[in-house]
């Protein structure tokens, strides 16, 4: 459908607009050159069925419909069309310098028109100093806002007009344009620096969790928000270096404990902050390893470096060598270690070193099989996800009540043994609790109760 095409032409209009209001409708035709009437003549060229048609009107239109007198089409593809003609920028323009609040409240209802516009719409309304729900038109709006992006609204037709609606809708949230919109609405701004924990407070912590949040987000959370806001960004895998540093100069102790945790810490930062032994462990535990920081950490603190999942082959290496109990032990519970790490800390022969190994994904196959034979590391080979199928199915026959708990915990453990595990009240919760046995219930849809 071309609006061209209609320019200089007459329409007929049954019932009423749906996503304009009728000023806007008739004003929109206007400006695109297009008559509108209620009642049909031979200038019609066009019949649009609209919402609240009268018995009348839906007699009309069906005739119409049967002679064929006219092209005939529902309001909502008509009034999309309209919607896609919109010039945003003078729309926006006019809006900016007329100040009508009340048109632009009509706007930001109208589902017809884009996403884009929508936004940058938002951007211009005014909450007057109040909440999304304090009064009617920010009551309004908000709905709008929550019902246009919220996934699967018609599942939950209320959410719409409660805060943690919009909460939910930062948390499921697929679009940086969209949280960044959020997070510049007045109500959240004000609610960055607050300690009260009401639904804007964790709207703001959703913002600060959420992995699309743009930086430039990030930055204004840094600069306003409270200490518990800024430990959330300092997190942060993609808090960047002049984050880091803004949050470092902070200087508050919470925040740098954050900081002493990020993976992507910066090594100078990370310099400074291994002066402090509170940091330490951290550090060696998270911050992404290179041979420099290696050879720092590994004379400060060597469990927690065995630890970290970034360690590099020869990095293992080093730290077998040392010959340290506790070490090993942290290293064969790594599940990023080199399987060649693991089959030397197997040959180890010490028994914590050996259930730390057989709890390891990372541990092959055919070592997970072998250690079977020892009935010691049953509690170990059903802890760990990695088992064969054949052994856990194994283990089920087991008398020992720690190791049928972690059958079921286990995810890899299969259906009918979670199955007969459900039926003993002893392991009835943790059974429940298993995202795998939950999915397949879910799945087959039998009743189930979990």
């Amino acid at each position: 459908m071309n609006l061209g095409e209609l320019k200089n032409k007459t329409i007929l209009l049954f019932g009423k607009s749906r996503a304009f209001s009728s000023e806007e409708f008739e004003s929109q035709l206007k400006h695109h050159g297009i008559n509108l009437v209620k009642e049909y003549s031979d200038d019609v060229l066009l019949s649009i069925d609209g919402k609240m048609m009268t018995p009348y009107e839906q007699n009309a239109s069906d005739e119409l419909y049967e002679s064929k007198k006219t092209t005939s089409i529902n309001i909502d593809i008509f009034e999309t069309e309209l919607a896609k003609e919109i010039d945003e920028d003078t729309l926006l323009m006019s809006l900016k310098l007329s100040h009508d609040k009340d048109r632009l409240k009509s706007f930001l209802q109208n589902t017809a028109i884009s996403d884009n516009l929508f936004l940058r719409l938002l951007k211009l309304y005014s909450w007057n100093g109040e909440d999304f729900f304090e009064n009617d038109d920010n009551r309004d709006v908000t709905a709008a806002l929550i019902s246009r992006f919220y996934e699967n609204i018609e599942r939950n037709h209320n959410v719409q007009y409660a805060t943690l609606g919009l909460m939910h809708l930062v948390v499921q949230c697929k679009s940086e344009k969209l949280i960044d919109a959020i997070a510049t609405l007045e109500p959240v701004i004000k609610s960055l620096n607050t300690t009260t924990k009401n639904a804007n407070y964790n709207i703001v912590t959703s913002i600060a969790t959420h992995h699309l949040t743009p930086l430039n987000v990030l930055k204004i959370l840094i600069k306003k928000s409270n200490t518990y806001v800024k430990t959330l960004i300092a997190l942060r895998k993609d808090c960047d270096e002049v984050m880091q540093n803004v949050l470092y100069e902070d200087g508050d102790e919470d925040v740098l404990l954050s900081l002493s945790q990020n993976s992507s810490l910066d090594k100078n930062i990370a310099k400074s902050l291994i002066k402090d032994d509170k940091y330490i462990k951290n550090i060696a535990k998270y911050i992404t390893l290179d041979d420099e920081l290696f050879d720092i950490l590994v004379k400060l603190n060597k469990v927690e470096l065995a630890q970290n999942e970034s360690i590099l082959h020869h990095m293992q290496e080093h730290l077998i060598s040392l010959h340290n109990e506790d070490v090993k032990l942290a290293l064969a519970s790594n599940t990023h270690i080199d399987e060649s790490t693991i089959l030397e800390l197997v040959s180890e022969g010490s028994l914590g070193i050996s259930l730390a190994v057989y709890a390891n994904i990372r541990t092959p196959k055919d070592n997970l099989e072998s250690a079977y034979a020892n009935p010691a590391n049953h509690q170990a080979l059903a802890y760990n996800e990695s088992t064969p199928k054949e052994i856990l199915l194994k283990l089920a026959n087991s008398e020992d009540e720690e190791v049928l708990m972690e059958l079921a915990k286990n995810i890899s453990t299969p259906i009918e043994v979670l199955y007969q595990l459900q039926l003993d009240s002893r392991f009835q919760r943790a059974v429940k609790e298993n995202s795998s046995f939950g999915k397949h219930i879910q799945t087959e849809n039998i009743g189930w109760e979990v």
